[in-house]
């Protein structure tokens, strides 16, 4: 069988086509890949920072909760709407200290801060004997991993 010098010619070419097109969709896919394990490597450390922030948050607001239950622990009740309102300088909060607008003095704890409140006294406080006062405090804590910012709070009922 002779072949002409044409067809082999012609036949170099198509090869040299189909490789270069085979060449660039395994460049695409490996370029998606790419992008793919990128974006979930950067998801992944976000749950890890926020995970990291809640714990901080968890942990600060245990100490407070601690510090309210010791028998000496006595704080002013808050005085006006603002004043017994929650803190909302816990979204901007970086640093311990007092703030004068919701008179809320910041602890650090940890990676976190914390901030009390005596919200006043009730009869009707939950677990509270009949005829039994509790003096309501509002434990605010804040946790700061990276970027990520967790604030946890509870009302403590002490009689």
């Amino acid at each position: 069988m002779n072949r002409s010098p044409m067809t082999y010619h012609t036949q170099c070419g198509m090869a040299l086509l189909v490789s270069l097109v085979f060449l660039l969709l395994l460049t695409l896919i490996g370029l998606s890949s790419m992008q793919s394990a990128t974006l979930q490597e950067k998801m992944a450390g976000s749950v890890a920072l926020h995970n990291q922030s809640f714990q901080s948050a968890e942990a600060a607001l245990r100490v407070g909760e601690s510090g309210v239950q010791l028998d000496s622990y006595a704080l002013p009740v808050c005085s006006g709407i603002v004043q017994c309102a929650p803190p909302s300088e816990s979204s901007t909060i970086t640093a311990a200290g007092f703030n004068a607008t919701s008179g809320v003095t910041w602890i650090a704890s940890g990676k976190g801060f914390y901030g009390v409140q005596n919200i006043g006294v009730s009869k009707k406080a939950v677990n509270v004997p009949i005829n039994t006062q509790a003096t309501l405090y509002r434990v605010t804590a804040v946790g700061i991993a990276g970027h990520s910012r967790s604030v946890v709070e509870s009302i403590y009922a002490k009689y």
